[in-house]
């Protein structure tokens, strides 16, 4: 049997009915919960998600955002509208009496699973024999409760997309080199922009458990795990270049965790947050290419008629993860809860918690 069957097994099974339910009985019911649950159920709804989810959803933002507006409120029910390191995230940062569910357990990220525990304690041995120096993990965060909790242990930190670069600075004050989780478009963008040259960054390669690198490890700044967003990196250079061509007033933004030839060519770049307030910061009239996810874009379009916007890759999809969370999914999950029979729990180890929560405020507290 095969990981993809034995995780379609493990997962509970969205019933026929809700399946069989038009768009307008799957709204009514699930306004229906959230008219019975009230003030008990909170709904975060991350950035990517379609139209039809984030119609429902009480807050939508990033995920930490999203996990922190969680913790914040007095809510018992959490029903996360975005993939599984989020709902971790969520369930480690809010009380032990509020509970956190996903609305479809097989919403994953293709990028925190490029990094699982074994490969990274596997590499963390590895390098601090090969390297020489003092080394410090740091992991994005978007990565796996385990991956917090590891660099949580070893001293490091979790860093988001808007604070990269001041996490980055904060890493190098305590050790001389940084192992990077798990994007490394991020961390090479990261660090190209606070003066490290590309020479001095190297690249480790999980599976064949490989350090790939020329130079002289003495001179090696940053390594950076072999990992990346399956949608950034389809934002191309011929993407860039088609738009200059046929577009040459459009500016470009993108985020960073698209390739660095990419991030070099563009305008602009930055979290999701900054390419959301840019645009709508923009003068009616602007012009906007955008290497991000496709169901923000296409908010951004909607949300922006004064402003002509289009995707960097016009033959870009969702993000197929994200997209696994949809009406029927959320009327399931929020019936069940309505009915005291809560499908979908994501719990996260007092142990895992707690080493995840010391890299957590390591970054929320600096």
């Amino acid at each position: 049997m095969s990981l993809l069957q034995q995780i379609e097994q493990s997962v509970s099974k969205i019933p026929e009915k809700y399946k069989n339910m038009n768009e307008d009985e799957l709204r009514q019911l699930i306004q229906r919960a959230k008219d019975t649950l009230g003030d008990q159920l909170f709904i975060p709804g991350h950035h990517y998600q379609k139209d039809e989810v984030i119609e429902f959803a009480d807050a939508r933002g990033d995920s930490l955002e999203l996990a922190q507006k969680s913790a914040s409120t007095t809510a018992k029910h959490i029903v996360f509208c975005g993939v599984h390191f989020m709902a971790e995230t969520a369930d480690i940062l809010t009380d032990h009496d509020q509970h956190v569910y996903l609305p479809d357990m097989r919403a994953g990220c293709s990028m925190a699973d490029m990094a699982n525990i074994n490969q990274t304690e596997v590499a963390w041995d590895q390098l601090t024999q090969l390297v020489k120096g003092t080394m410090i993990p740091i992991t994005y965060v978007n990565s796996t409760a385990a991956i917090k909790a590891f660099v949580g242990k070893h001293g490091g930190a979790t860093i988001t997309s808007s604070n990269a670069k001041d996490m980055m600075k904060w890493a190098f004050e305590r050790k001389e080199k940084i192992l990077f989780l798990p994007d490394q478009h991020l961390g090479r963008n990261t660090a190209y922009n606070l003066g490290i040259p590309l020479e001095e960054m190297a690249v480790w390669d999980p599976i064949l458990e490989t350090l790939n690198y020329e130079g002289d490890l003495d001179d090696l700044k940053v390594i950076l795990w072999k990992g990346h967003c399956s949608v950034h990196e389809n934002f191309t250079v011929p993407n860039v270049y088609e738009v200059r061509a046929k577009h040459p007033n459009m500016n470009i933004i993108v985020h960073p965790e698209c390739k660095r030839e990419v991030v070099a060519l563009s305008d602009d770049s930055g979290s999701t947050r900054h390419i959301i307030e840019t645009i709508e910061n923009s003068p009616a009239g602007s012009e906007w290419a955008i290497g991000t996810e496709m169901n923000l874009v296409k908010r951004l379009i909607k949300e922006n008629p004064d402003q002509h916007i289009i995707s960097l890759n016009p033959h870009m999809c969702p993000c197929l993860t994200m997209n696994r969370i949809d009406l029927p999914h959320l009327a399931w999950c929020l019936d069940s809860l309505k009915n005291g029979e809560p499908v979908n729990p994501i719990t996260v180890s007092d142990q895992i918690s707690n080493d995840a929560t010391r890299a957590l405020n390591r970054m929320l507290i600096k």
